[in-house]
């Protein structure tokens, strides 16, 4: 029988895997269809003007934010300093409780 433990590793490590085939599924999707519109581009004006490539840097600005969020890309807040700020806001409250009671 698994431990609580390692149930909740299995659960954490299954999110991640789905979120990174969410953005697997997501760039494959930004290939075909960016690849399908350079296409219809160059059939329609063979890139006189080239309008595909904005749909190919907005689609794209979301997929490096979706990147950075399924590899965990954050320098700033990542899982360390998330923890940090839990514990003390922990201790924050249960400091807060102990003087309600003194």
């Amino acid at each position: 029988m698994k431990t609580l433990e390692e149930q909740k590793r299995y659960e954490r490590a299954k999110t991640r895997v789905n979120e990174l085939k969410k953005f697997y599924n997501n760039l494959i999707s930004y290939i075909v269809i960016i690849g399908f519109l350079a296409g219809l581009n160059y059939y329609q004006n063979e890139w006189s003007y080239a309008w595909f490539l904005w749909a190919a840097l907005g689609w794209g600005i979301g997929l490096a934010f979706h990147a950075a969020r399924a590899y965990r890309l954050n320098p700033m807040f990542d899982k360390d300093w998330e923890e940090r700020k839990i514990r003390k806001y922990m201790e924050e409250e249960q400091d807060d409780q102990k003087q309600l009671w003194e």
